[in-house]
């Protein structure tokens, strides 16, 4: 590898190659869209975080990126953009009263509406990377997401 190969450049190709993607076949940085489905209402806003590995997964603050959309009809869709091949999670959360962080109650509960990529059962508490995670091929990509409350 060359001196002077930005960190950013670095980290690329190492997310290109964890994923077993061959960088002379792998597709354009793409538009990978998060559509929330089951919000109880239109209130606030909807905030996705996508996440690039289990470091920090549901922390708030250690998202790759985030996103927030506006809510119609029990619908929202946040959407990501120049995002490159690789694995990635997303959490997403009604942000009824236009929080920035997710709130919980009692022994940890969500107070709002929540879910995760891969819509996995939560019954016994959040789900890990592992149980959220995804491979993205790059190019424009819709993911659903389904809210529980």
């Amino acid at each position: 590898m060359k001196s002077g190969v930005g960190m950013s450049a670095v980290g690329a190709l190492c997310v290109i190659f964890a994923a077993g993607v061959d960088p002379a076949h792998a597709q354009a940085p793409g538009k990978l869209s998060v559509a929330a489905t089951g919000v109880r209402n239109d209130n606030g806003a909807v905030r996705c975080g996508l996440y690039s590995s289990p470091n920090g997964f549901r922390e708030p603050g250690r998202e790759m990126r985030g996103a927030v959309a506006h809510i119609k009809n029990g619908h929202a869709t946040c959407v990501f953009n120049g995002i490159p091949a690789g694995t990635y999670a997303v959490a997403v959360f009604h942000a009824e009263n236009n929080e920035t962080q997710m709130e919980t109650g009692l022994f940890g509960k969500p107070k709002q509406g929540y879910g995760f990529s891969r819509n996995p059962s939560s019954t016994f508490g959040p789900p890990g990377f592992d149980g959220a995670a995804f491979e993205y091929q790059g190019g424009n990509h819709s993911l659903p997401v389904r809210l529980s409350y």
